[in-house]
């Protein structure tokens, strides 16, 4: 493992170097992706590191998983809660939409999830600016053959040092990394809603998503709704698409 851990650190120095950048931050959700990256780029950049916690409707304190994770991992961090500019923006967009008379509201609690994962974004960047870092993404293989995550939003990073490793792997990684106990065993979830979880909203598990990787054979029930969810978010693992070039004849 330890011969993983620093495969990963020495890519994560190349990366950032051929870029001419002068370090990383990531994203701290108090899940256990972004807990093994933040002790990974705390090993690559010791002094150039940097973990930035992002609640929206709480406060930095009452994240106490991500606060963990970054005093376990000795990283530096910042916490910026985005919650007013959340509100107010999504609030106007709802009013618009109302006086335009098109608003969905059936549509608007995933909207609105989306609409947080993409100011996550676009605040990692600003403060990734202000340092001349990189961002470096949390998602995994199996969150990637998915398609389980924001387009432009939590997929929206320079570097993702986790997508080759199934679930089982990035456990594994965070528990030989001293990951807090509490990050490792919590369920799932991006948070985008009260109460949810990943496998409730993919209607899969990850344990199913992880024998798939390895090869093995999963129920058929299972591997049609997998190769469903595959096929469907498709778009989300490309660069945006454009037209063949124009010749003119």
């Amino acid at each position: 493992m330890e011969q993983r851990v620093q495969h990963l650190v020495n890519w994560l120095q190349t990366k950032v170097k051929e870029a001419g950048a002068k370090g990383a931050l990531v994203g701290v959700s108090g899940g256990i992706d972004s807990a093994v990256v933040a002790n990974l780029i705390k090993r690559a950049f010791p002094d150039q590191s940097l973990g930035v916690i992002l609640p929206i409707n709480q406060r930095v304190e009452d994240q106490t998983d991500a606060v963990a994770t970054v005093e376990q991992a000795d990283l530096d961090y910042v916490g910026i809660e985005l919650t007013d500019a959340y509100k107010e923006t999504y609030s106007s967009i709802q009013k618009k939409l109302v006086e335009k008379g098109d608003w969905k509201e059936e549509k608007s609690q995933l909207g609105g999830a989306n609409l947080q994962a993409r100011m996550r974004m676009s605040t990692l960047y600003a403060v990734a600016n202000n340092y001349g870092y990189l961002v470096i993404g949390t998602d995994n293989a199996a969150e990637d053959f998915t398609g389980y995550f924001t387009k432009f939003g939590d997929g929206g990073v320079d570097l993702v040092p986790l997508i080759h490793m199934r679930k089982e792997e990035v456990r594994e990684m965070a528990a030989y990394l001293h990951v807090p106990d509490s990050v490792i065993r919590k369920k799932p979830s991006a948070e985008l809603w009260e109460g949810q979880s990943d496998e409730e909203e993919m209607g899969i598990s990850y344990q199913t998503i992880d024998a798939y990787l390895r090869g093995e054979d999963i129920p058929p029930e299972d591997e049609q709704r997998l190769g469903e969810i595959h096929e469907r978010t498709e778009h989300k693992r490309q660069v945006p698409a454009g037209p063949p070039k124009y010749e003119k004849k």
